[in-house]
């Protein structure tokens, strides 16, 4: 069968599908020294295109999940990429052509994929309990082998999940080891039905409460403190009738508020606060703590529609407006639902991340992606989130970054303390690179840098395992691969 992607400005350049997996070890050292401390895996989750999207037209976050691992020991590198071969993937890979239509909307799907998940395994990678899982919230995680990527399977926790999905964004608590994560839209699409689950190194639950959110929301992210965790419910909304009808899964109600709901941990539904602000939207939360009485979440918030290829329900679509780190403070103590807001920067920004073994603890600094430019080039930036200080560092012209990584320096070492790991894209070049940084000083730039000689096209999120917290789940001493 033919295959032709359309003529989309997603598809052009640096977007346009790899659809290539690779294995390269012994990566090429352009410069500096590839820190000796450094031991362990750092893995990454992103969207690429199988074949060309069934009805035309593509979405950036949509796409078949590609897995990507950056291996590093001894100062020695390798990477490696792979498909993750899951049933949407294996039903297409059958048939030659893509079978599923609109992102989510599995009313537009080819009628020989009625009861195969369209869920794509394309934005996070965790490893929890041995098992190395590939996350997207419109599924259950997706095992695949911490060595080789090879596909394992679809994980439910040993049948102990009830919830139809899980999402891409868990938290972890590092002094216990528990997996806090969670499902909105838990019983099915269009469902108002959210589960938080609190689960121990083992995989078993030590906590569920399920609520309901004002309406079918999307809650792509989610926060958490020794106490609460934290939902943010935004006004892009699932109507079933709707879906059915043909229309995007999310649409916009810029008449709706902005919903936060603080769930009790080890609580019930009825312990929640609830709390509202005007319509916007908050993507992805870097870190949250407590103070007395007062919760406080820092996160990308936009004064409006985060993804304006959505629409309204009227079909229009509303420009797009810029996210801002910004500190929400909840005030237990006072009698009414708003919540304070201000920005800890006045520059753009996105994909933030922290110190995450200080997770629910106030952080001295947070990292994220800066400074976007017309030419697609960006840079990272690292915020002083006590005084707003916002030092960077930018590759260059013609190139940008993926979400940074922090990674410790050595076990037990003081907040911020470490490196952190940047995929970078070389878009006039059309190859990628690795940069690690000081974290305490990134604007010296690299410590070193690693030629990729392929394309990393695109990936959201990651996790860092630490080479000897690997090895100890392995059967037996991991496979060397650099």
């Amino acid at each position: 069968m033919e295959v032709r992607f359309p003529d989309l400005p997603l598809y052009t350049g640096w977007g346009k599908p790899l659809r290539t997996e690779s294995t390269v070890d012994g990566l090429e050292l352009i410069e500096g020294t590839v820190p000796a401390e450094l031991d362990g895996t750092w893995y990454r989750a992103g969207p690429d295109r199988q074949y060309a999207p069934m009805l035309g037209d593509d979405i950036f976050i949509d796409g078949e999940g590609m897995a990507h691992m950056i291996r590093i020991r001894d100062g020695s590198v390798s990477y490696r990429s792979r498909w993750v071969r899951n049933a949407r993937f294996n039903a297409q890979a059958a048939a030659g052509r893509s079978l599923f239509g609109k992102y989510r909307n599995r009313f537009t799907d080819d009628p020989s994929v009625e009861g195969i998940s369209g869920g794509t395994a394309n934005t996070n990678v965790i490893f929890h309990n041995g098992r190395l899982l590939v996350l997207k919230e419109d599924d259950l995680p997706f095992e695949v082998d911490p060595d080789t990527l090879d596909p394992i399977g679809i994980y439910a926790f040993d049948g102990k999940v009830r919830a139809t999905s899980l999402s891409a964004h868990p938290k972890w608590f590092p002094d216990d080891g528990r997996l806090l994560t969670y499902s909105y839209q838990a019983k099915g699409d269009g469902s108002n039905d959210v589960v938080f689950y609190d689960m121990d190194d083992h995989g078993n639950i030590h906590d569920e409460i399920w609520f309901e959110m004002p309406w079918a929301s999307i809650c792509h992210d989610f926060a958490v403190t020794p106490h609460y965790a934290i939902f943010p419910f935004m006004p892009l909304v699932t109507t079933l009738d709707n879906i059915k009808r043909g229309t995007t899964f999310y649409e916009w109600h810029p008449d709706k508020q902005v919903v936060v709901a603080l769930v009790k941990r080890g609580g019930k539904a009825e312990d929640i606060r609830w709390f509202r602000g005007p319509a916007g939207s908050l993507s992805h939360m870097m870190n949250a703590f407590e103070d007395g009485d007062k919760v406080h979440l820092d996160a990308c918030y936009y004064d409006g529609n985060c993804f304006p290829f959505f629409p309204t329900p009227e079909g229009k679509h509303v420009e797009g407006c810029p996210p801002i780190l910004s500190r929400l403070t909840f005030d237990l103590s006072r009698n009414d639902d708003g919540f304070d807001r201000r920005p800890l920067i006045n520059t753009p920004g996105e994909m933030p991340r922290a110190d995450d073994r200080y997770q629910g603890q106030a952080c001295g600094k947070g990292y994220l992606i800066v400074g976007r430019q017309p030419d697609g080039s960006s840079g990272i930036g690292c915020v002083d989130l006590a005084t707003g200080e916002l030092t960077r560092w930018a590759p260059g012209a013609l190139a940008s970054v993926h979400e940074p990584q922090f990674v410790p320096r050595y076990k037990g070492s003081a907040e911020g303390d470490g490196w952190l790991l940047v995929i970078v894209n070389r878009l006039d070049a059309g190859h990628s690179e690795l940069a690690i940084l000081d974290a305490q000083d990134i604007t010296r730039g690299p410590v070193a840098r690693l030629h990729l000689p392929v394309r990393v096209r695109s990936t959201f999120h990651g996790t860092w395992v630490d080479g000897e917290k690997l090895r100890a789940h392995a059967p037996g001493e991991m496979a060397e691969t650099v």
